[in-house]
């Protein structure tokens, strides 16, 4: 059987306690001198130098002593006391945060309702499906770390406290149309006043209505009765469109009328002044000399109504007008008729018409 066993040599096992004795004896002499002393200084040079710690962008450190608050310092390298007489903490401040509250977001794109969140009573008690997230930052790193036991799981339920609460206080069609945006700020100013009272340290940047719904049971019903809404406040607006379209241009063309209407009362009226005028001008010269006024009123008269007229001058004696009558007509189309200056000349023998 011994010829089976393996002899220390055939594995180095001699080589290898020789070793282990030359390390110790080496060991021996070292701490028989000022080795212990290195040693006890090399152990107290890496205690002190557990202190430097690192800050990065966006962050802050807050320094401890003695488990209590003591500092807060900037992004850089830093140094403190190692524990147990000083510790540290680093808050991202910089980071925007965001919490869902109705639904959870998945891989893909995807979303997953919550109904234990979402689904919550109106003003006018229907239930109504409300999903929204909120975005917040860290303001006050030492009330983010000591103010609350759980800052994140405190917003979550504030943002449901104040969502519940602000719907609770509006009808459900208020809700779902005009009112998103002042339920939105309502939720913001609201969450944020929670979050102050629980010392949370943080600040909200965001408040977003995502989905209010009813619930999908009768969706399709409040859907109609929003798209008819909406078609007849289109409706309406287009009437008030063509209301303050038609209204101008009424009034201008009224305007335009009574513009017209005074210019011609200003014509009529200086026309008017004016004849009166020429009246009493001829009725001072008729005063002066009757025969001659009289004599020239009627020439100019005449005058007046014959100069669009022809006229034939007849020499001699007036039976020799007769032959000369027709000639008249044919200055004119044959087909067409005489016109109304191709009259028998007068009895005078001078003008005719």
């Amino acid at each position: 059987m011994d010829q089976f066993r393996p002899r220390d040599d055939q594995y180095g096992v001699r080589d290898l306690q020789q070793g282990v004795e030359d390390v110790r004896r080496v060991v021996d002499r070292f701490m028989r001198g000022r080795g212990i002393w290195l040693l006890v200084v090399l152990v107290v040079v890496i205690y002190l130098l557990s202190g430097i710690y690192q800050v990065g962008q966006g962050e802050v450190g807050v320094v401890l002593r003695f488990g209590k608050f003591h500092a807060i310092t900037e992004p850089g390298l830093r140094y403190r006391l190692p524990q147990p007489f000083m510790s540290h903490k680093i808050v991202n401040v910089a980071q925007v945060r965001r919490a869902e509250i109705g639904y959870r977001s998945e891989r893909g794109d995807r979303t997953r309702q919550v109904p234990a969140e979402s689904l919550m009573l109106t003003g006018d008690e229907q239930i109504v499906d409300v999903q929204f997230f909120v975005q917040y930052k860290v303001d006050d790193p030492v009330k983010f770390l000591f103010g609350s036991v759980d800052p994140t799981s405190v917003l979550r339920a504030s943002a449901e406290v104040a969502i519940r609460g602000v719907v609770g206080e509006n009808t459900i069609d208020h809700t779902m149309t005009e009112g998103r945006g002042e339920i939105q700020a309502r939720v913001g100013a609201y969450l944020q006043r929670l979050l102050d009272i629980c010392n949370t340290g943080l600040r909200l940047t965001e408040a977003n209505l995502l989905v209010v719904d009813p619930p999908a049971q009768v969706q399709e019903a409040f859907h109609d009765v929003v798209r008819a809404r909406e078609d007849s406040d289109r409706v309406i607006k287009e009437a008030e469109g063509y209301k303050e379209d038609i209204i101008p241009k009424a009034r201008g063309e009224a305007q335009r009328e009574i513009k017209s209407a005074e210019a011609y009362r200003s014509q009529r009226v200086t026309w008017a002044k004016g004849d009166a005028q020429r009246f009493t001008r001829v009725l001072e010269e008729y005063v002066k000399a009757p025969a001659v006024t009289r004599e020239r009123l009627y020439l100019e008269t005449v005058e007046q109504f014959l100069a669009g007229t022809r006229n034939v001058v007849v020499d001699g004696d007036t039976a020799r007008v007769l032959p000369v009558l027709p000639l008249m007509g044919l200055s004119q189309s044959p087909t067409g008729p005489p016109t109304k200056g191709d009259r028998t000349p007068s009895p005078s023998g001078e003008k005719g018409n």
